[in-house]
Protein backbone atom coordinates (compact mmCIF):
# COMPACT_ATOMS: atom_id res chain seq x y z
CA UNK A 1 0.00 0.00 0.00
CA UNK A 2 2.34 2.70 -1.16
CA UNK A 3 5.98 3.39 -0.53
CA UNK A 4 7.80 3.27 2.76
CA UNK A 5 7.53 6.40 4.89
CA UNK A 6 10.28 7.70 7.13
CA UNK A 7 9.86 6.62 10.72
CA UNK A 8 11.44 5.12 13.82
CA UNK A 9 12.69 1.56 13.80
CA UNK A 10 11.34 -0.81 16.43
CA UNK A 11 11.59 -4.47 17.40
CA UNK A 12 13.56 -6.41 14.87
CA UNK A 13 15.82 -5.35 12.06
CA UNK A 14 14.93 -3.29 9.01
CA UNK A 15 18.12 -3.56 6.95
CA UNK A 16 16.96 -1.63 3.90
CA UNK A 17 14.09 0.79 3.45
CA UNK A 18 13.84 0.00 -0.24
CA UNK A 19 10.94 -2.23 -1.23
CA UNK A 20 11.29 -5.27 -3.47
CA UNK A 21 8.87 -4.76 -6.33
CA UNK A 22 7.28 -7.61 -8.16
CA UNK A 23 7.70 -8.05 -11.90
CA UNK A 24 4.52 -9.97 -12.59
CA UNK A 25 2.28 -12.57 -10.98
CA UNK A 26 3.73 -13.74 -7.68
CA UNK A 27 5.08 -17.19 -8.30
CA UNK A 28 8.14 -19.40 -8.77
CA UNK A 29 11.10 -17.56 -10.23
CA UNK A 30 9.58 -14.07 -9.83
CA UNK A 31 10.26 -11.27 -7.41
CA UNK A 32 6.98 -12.20 -5.73
CA UNK A 33 8.49 -15.43 -4.36
CA UNK A 34 9.99 -13.77 -1.30
CA UNK A 35 6.84 -11.75 -0.68
CA UNK A 36 4.74 -14.89 -0.84
CA UNK A 37 6.95 -16.56 1.76
CA UNK A 38 6.69 -13.49 4.00
CA UNK A 39 2.91 -13.52 3.52
CA UNK A 40 2.68 -17.14 4.66
CA UNK A 41 4.98 -16.53 7.64
CA UNK A 42 2.95 -13.53 8.76
CA UNK A 43 -0.39 -15.30 8.28
CA UNK A 44 0.84 -18.24 10.37
CA UNK A 45 2.00 -15.91 13.15
CA UNK A 46 -1.33 -14.06 13.24
CA UNK A 47 -3.29 -17.31 13.17
CA UNK A 48 -1.22 -18.89 15.95
CA UNK A 49 -1.73 -15.78 18.09
CA UNK A 50 -5.50 -16.02 17.66
CA UNK A 51 -5.76 -12.66 15.90
CA UNK A 52 -8.66 -12.27 13.48
CA UNK A 53 -7.38 -10.98 10.15
CA UNK A 54 -7.93 -11.23 6.42
CA UNK A 55 -5.67 -10.94 3.40
CA UNK A 56 -6.31 -7.85 1.28
CA UNK A 57 -4.62 -5.96 -1.55
CA UNK A 58 -2.79 -7.43 -4.51
CA UNK A 59 -2.26 -10.89 -3.09
CA UNK A 60 -5.96 -11.20 -2.26
CA UNK A 61 -6.77 -10.26 -5.85
CA UNK A 62 -4.21 -12.87 -6.94
CA UNK A 63 -6.01 -15.47 -4.81
CA UNK A 64 -9.22 -14.59 -6.66
CA UNK A 65 -7.57 -15.11 -10.03
CA UNK A 66 -6.07 -11.76 -10.99
CA UNK A 67 -2.55 -11.57 -12.38
CA UNK A 68 -1.04 -9.06 -10.00
CA UNK A 69 2.23 -7.19 -9.78
CA UNK A 70 2.55 -6.20 -6.14
CA UNK A 71 5.27 -4.76 -3.93
CA UNK A 72 3.85 -5.52 -0.49
CA UNK A 73 1.52 -7.71 1.54
CA UNK A 74 -1.70 -6.27 2.96
CA UNK A 75 -3.66 -7.65 5.89
CA UNK A 76 -6.73 -6.04 7.49
CA UNK A 77 -7.10 -6.23 11.27
CA UNK A 78 -9.12 -4.39 13.88
CA UNK A 79 -7.33 -1.37 15.33
CA UNK A 80 -7.61 -2.85 18.82
CA UNK A 81 -5.66 -5.90 17.63
CA UNK A 82 -2.73 -4.03 16.07
CA UNK A 83 -0.44 -4.19 19.12
CA UNK A 84 -1.07 -7.91 19.57
CA UNK A 85 -0.45 -8.42 15.85
CA UNK A 86 2.85 -6.55 16.09
CA UNK A 87 3.89 -8.70 19.03
CA UNK A 88 3.03 -11.87 17.13
CA UNK A 89 4.98 -10.76 14.07
CA UNK A 90 7.93 -9.64 16.20
CA UNK A 91 7.94 -13.14 17.65
CA UNK A 92 8.35 -14.41 14.10
CA UNK A 93 11.41 -12.19 13.67
CA UNK A 94 9.77 -9.30 11.85
CA UNK A 95 10.50 -5.62 12.43
CA UNK A 96 8.11 -2.71 13.00
CA UNK A 97 8.59 0.76 11.55
CA UNK A 98 6.71 3.71 13.06
CA UNK A 99 4.83 5.57 10.35
CA UNK A 100 3.09 8.96 10.24
CA UNK A 101 0.12 7.32 8.52
CA UNK A 102 -2.67 6.77 11.03
CA UNK A 103 -4.62 4.12 9.15
CA UNK A 104 -2.03 1.35 8.95
CA UNK A 105 1.11 0.01 10.56
CA UNK A 106 4.18 -1.13 8.62
CA UNK A 107 6.06 -4.34 9.33
CA UNK A 108 9.12 -5.74 7.59
CA UNK A 109 10.23 -9.31 7.05
CA UNK A 110 13.75 -8.59 5.85
CA UNK A 111 13.20 -6.27 2.88
CA UNK A 112 9.59 -7.30 2.38
CA UNK A 113 6.89 -4.86 3.44
CA UNK A 114 3.74 -6.01 5.23
CA UNK A 115 0.94 -3.50 5.91
CA UNK A 116 -1.47 -4.04 8.78
CA UNK A 117 -4.44 -1.94 7.71
CA UNK A 118 -7.00 -1.04 10.37
CA UNK A 119 -8.82 2.00 8.95
CA UNK A 120 -8.83 1.99 5.14
CA UNK A 121 -10.17 5.25 3.68
CA UNK A 122 -11.39 6.29 7.12
CA UNK A 123 -13.55 3.17 7.58
CA UNK A 124 -12.54 1.06 10.58
CA UNK A 125 -12.08 -2.66 10.01
CA UNK A 126 -14.84 -4.42 11.93
CA UNK A 127 -16.31 -7.85 12.50
CA UNK A 128 -18.66 -7.50 9.55
CA UNK A 129 -15.79 -7.01 7.10
CA UNK A 130 -13.68 -9.78 8.61
CA UNK A 131 -16.72 -12.04 8.71
CA UNK A 132 -17.11 -11.78 4.93
CA UNK A 133 -13.63 -13.22 4.37
CA UNK A 134 -13.47 -16.78 3.09
CA UNK A 135 -10.77 -19.42 3.45
CA UNK A 136 -8.80 -19.64 0.23
CA UNK A 137 -5.51 -21.21 -0.81
CA UNK A 138 -2.68 -18.69 -1.17
CA UNK A 139 0.58 -20.34 -2.11
CA UNK A 140 -0.85 -23.70 -0.98
CA UNK A 141 -1.69 -22.29 2.47
CA UNK A 142 -5.32 -21.66 3.43
CA UNK A 143 -6.12 -18.33 5.05
CA UNK A 144 -9.02 -15.84 5.23
CA UNK A 145 -9.17 -13.65 2.13
CA UNK A 146 -11.44 -10.65 1.59
CA UNK A 147 -14.05 -11.13 -1.15
CA UNK A 148 -13.53 -9.45 -4.50
CA UNK A 149 -16.30 -6.91 -3.86
CA UNK A 150 -14.65 -5.61 -0.69
CA UNK A 151 -11.27 -5.49 -2.40
CA UNK A 152 -12.72 -3.25 -5.11
CA UNK A 153 -14.48 -1.00 -2.58
CA UNK A 154 -11.26 -0.53 -0.62
CA UNK A 155 -9.17 0.20 -3.68
CA UNK A 156 -11.64 2.52 -5.38
CA UNK A 157 -12.14 4.57 -2.21
CA UNK A 158 -8.39 5.14 -2.11
CA UNK A 159 -8.50 7.20 -5.32
CA UNK A 160 -8.10 10.90 -4.62
CA UNK A 161 -7.03 14.15 -6.26
CA UNK A 162 -3.37 13.27 -5.73
CA UNK A 163 -3.71 9.51 -6.32
CA UNK A 164 -5.88 9.05 -9.35
CA UNK A 165 -3.97 6.68 -11.65
CA UNK A 166 -6.56 4.13 -12.76
CA UNK A 167 -4.23 2.09 -14.96
CA UNK A 168 -2.90 -0.23 -12.28
CA UNK A 169 -6.35 -1.38 -11.16
CA UNK A 170 -8.01 -1.73 -14.55
CA UNK A 171 -6.66 -5.21 -15.24
CA UNK A 172 -7.58 -6.33 -11.72
CA UNK A 173 -11.14 -5.10 -12.22
CA UNK A 174 -11.37 -6.98 -15.51
CA UNK A 175 -10.15 -10.19 -13.90
CA UNK A 176 -12.52 -9.95 -10.93
CA UNK A 177 -15.57 -8.48 -12.66
CA UNK A 178 -17.74 -11.62 -12.47
CA UNK A 179 -17.05 -11.93 -8.73
CA UNK A 180 -17.91 -8.32 -7.89
CA UNK A 181 -21.29 -6.94 -6.82
CA UNK A 182 -20.97 -3.69 -8.75
CA UNK A 183 -24.19 -2.23 -7.36
CA UNK A 184 -22.82 -2.66 -3.84
CA UNK A 185 -19.52 -1.07 -4.89
CA UNK A 186 -21.39 1.93 -6.31
CA UNK A 187 -23.45 2.30 -3.13
CA UNK A 188 -20.43 2.08 -0.84
CA UNK A 189 -18.38 4.58 -2.85
CA UNK A 190 -21.13 7.02 -3.81
CA UNK A 191 -19.54 9.94 -1.94
CA UNK A 192 -16.34 9.77 -4.00
CA UNK A 193 -16.26 11.51 -7.40
CA UNK A 194 -13.04 9.62 -8.19
CA UNK A 195 -14.76 6.30 -7.56
CA UNK A 196 -17.63 7.38 -9.82
CA UNK A 197 -15.17 8.32 -12.55
CA UNK A 198 -13.47 4.94 -12.29
CA UNK A 199 -16.76 3.03 -12.37
CA UNK A 200 -17.89 5.10 -15.35
CA UNK A 201 -14.67 4.17 -17.14
CA UNK A 202 -15.27 0.49 -16.36
CA UNK A 203 -18.79 0.82 -17.74
CA UNK A 204 -17.58 2.46 -20.96
CA UNK A 205 -14.97 -0.29 -21.36
CA UNK A 206 -17.59 -3.00 -20.93
CA UNK A 207 -16.20 -4.30 -17.65
CA UNK A 208 -19.48 -3.35 -15.99
CA UNK A 209 -22.50 -4.16 -18.12
CA UNK A 210 -24.72 -1.16 -18.67
CA UNK A 211 -24.25 2.12 -16.86
CA UNK A 212 -22.87 2.69 -13.40
CA UNK A 213 -25.34 0.98 -11.03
Amino acid sequence: MGDVQAGTRRAGSVPNLGVVRGSGSPGPGGAGDGLLLSLKRAAAALRDAGIEYALAGGFAAYAHGAAVSTHDVDFVVRERDVEDALAALAGAGMGHLDSPENWLTKVFDGEHLIDLIHTPSGRPVDGALLGRATEMAVGAVYMPVLPATDLVVMRVLAFSETACDFSGFLHVSRSLREQVDWRYVAEQTAESPYAYAFLTLLSRLGVIEGGVP
